[in-house]
């Protein structure tokens, strides 16, 4: 007898088809003469339509403008023939409001997917008779099997322990009984809370701010240091506040936290402390770049930067023992072994 091959393909959401009037997000496969022939990324890759007249609702003057193969976007669906499977979609009429909707809901069903796609392959299961049990019923409490997972990362068992099937046996009488027994086994319920502990784990966020700063007053690099540490202590346990020279006058501000907002706001009062700090002393601060959440790409940017700044200093320096050097250092230096920022 042969065995059975596990399949690893579903849509996502307990309906087979989308309903009228509801945005989803699709990609385009091929364009024709009539229009584009899509897969609605949602549902399984099941295939649907935009029509030229739905591209836009100005004058078409280059299709290829409006609409690419492999581009992904959300669309609006205007019909739906579920004996015919023909799904009309429209572009044109999709709001911005129904745009970000559409891709909100559609990021967090996406890592859903994954997850779910991923536990599937590694148990060796059907994909959708996990979502029957335990991803559609998620759905149905949750409003979206997404916040049901960011539970499940601390508190996995208040959630899952209430899922259940039913199964059919053949008791000791030759008769068939149904019993009602846990939605999945303890092994695809570790793997499950495995994968999503590690997908879903908030990750901190690096906050920066580029600031420029001078003090052309007597002990002017005292006093720059005395304003990076302002800066420094408007930071707390959550959201430390760190400040580093690049080049004088140019200091970047950074801080890690799980809260966005918060990140921003704890930089914001720092810019403000060490603005008042410096400005007692007749000094000056500009703001060069607000604070704002920065990738590791641009993490490695600015270390690039600075290692060549430092390289273009090393070239460039004539007296290896002169004070004022020392003082105008570039690099990565902290509040105790800040730079100037200063000229003579």
């Amino acid at each position: 007898m042969a065995s059975h091959t596990p399949n690893f393909e579903c849509r996502m959401y307990e309906a087979k088809y989308p309903e009228v009037d509801m945005a989803v997000m699709i990609q385009v496969k091929n364009i024709a003469d009539m229009g584009a022939y899509v897969s609605l990324l949602e549902y399984n890759n099941i295939e649907g339509m935009i029509l030229f007249s739905e591209l836009s609702r100005r004058r078409i003057r280059s299709v290829s403008s409006l609409i690419k193969v492999g581009r992904i976007e959300p669309v609006m669906v205007l019909r739906v023939d579920k004996e015919k499977g023909y799904i009309d979609l429209s572009k044109r009429r999709v709001s911005e409001e129904d745009i970000q909707a559409c891709e909100e809901r559609y990021n967090k069903s996406k890592l859903v997917h994954s997850i779910m796609r991923h536990v599937a392959e590694t148990m060796s299961i059907d994909l959708e008779d996990l979502y029957i049990h335990v991803g559609w019923p998620l759905y149905r409490k949750y409003g979206h099997a997404f916040e049901a997972f960011k539970i499940m990362v601390t508190d996995p068992d208040s959630v899952l322990n209430s899922l259940t099937r039913e199964v059919k046996e053949i008791g000791p009488d030759g008769q068939e009984v149904t019993k009602v027994v846990p939605a999945m086994s303890e092994e695809v319920k570790e793997a499950l809370i495995k994968n999503i502990r590690r997908r879903m784990t908030p990750q901190p966020l690096k906050i920066r701010a580029d600031i420029e700063m001078k003090c052309f007053q007597f002990d002017g690099v005292i006093h720059i240091k005395d304003a990076m540490r302002q800066a420094e202590a408007a930071g707390n346990d959550d959201c430390p506040v760190k400040i580093k020279l690049v080049a004088p006058p140019l200091y970047v501000l950074t801080t890690q936290t799980l809260d966005k907002e918060q990140g921003i706001a704890v930089l914001s009062r720092a810019i403000i402390a060490c603005t008042e700090a410096i400005e007692k002393q007749k000094g000056k601060l500009t703001v060069k770049e607000a604070p704002r959440a920065v990738s590791e790409r641009d993490d490695k940017l600015l270390a690039e930067h600075m290692a060549k700044l430092r390289q273009d200093n090393e070239e460039i320096s004539g007296d290896e023992d002169s004070e004022e050097e020392e003082d105008t250092g570039m690099g990565e230096v902290d509040v105790e072994n800040a730079g100037t920022g200063i000229t003579d």
